[in-house]
């Protein structure tokens, strides 16, 4: 289960990154009057729902291993808490707990996006330079 929710978080942390090209691959073949004004709404739109589905599942698959290990969330102490965990798995189960506490997935959502939100334009400027680049004409002084 383990390898199952790192791959799931895997693919959202590569659809974060590719999605910018994606969207501007797709603006490239329509004739669009505002491009760089579609481009950060649309991106805007996709990649924070991306963080936001990124920081839900975070949370959850915490608490799914969590409970697949054994661990009981409506213990009172210690002991009862980590009555059924393995003693290989118990180094693993403190882990996730300490990831689980402190701030919630929608505040660490809004944290992360507020990071990454200006990769959208650098993706934007790095494309755009790019393709100006390839447009000049190489100029030969002999």
């Amino acid at each position: 289960m383990e390898i199952l929710t790192t791959i799931l978080s895997i693919i959202l942390l590569i659809g974060l990154i590719i999605s910018p090209f994606l969207i501007l691959h797709r603006l490239k073949g329509r004739n669009v009057k505002y491009k760089f004004i579609v481009y950060l709404t649309i991106g805007i739109l996709i990649t924070a729902t991306i963080t936001l589905i990124f920081a839900w599942w975070t949370d959850i698959s915490n608490d799914i291993l969590l409970s697949l290990y054994g661990y009981d969330f409506e213990a009172m102490n210690d002991l009862e808490r980590f009555a059924n965990v393995s003693e290989e798995n118990m180094k693993r189960v403190k882990n996730l707990e300490i990831s689980i506490m402190g701030i919630g997935w929608r505040l660490k959502a809004i944290m992360s996006y507020a990071f990454y939100s200006p990769y959208l334009l650098i993706v934007y400027v790095i494309t755009y330079l790019v393709k100006k680049v390839k447009k000049t004409p190489n100029k030969t002084y002999t």
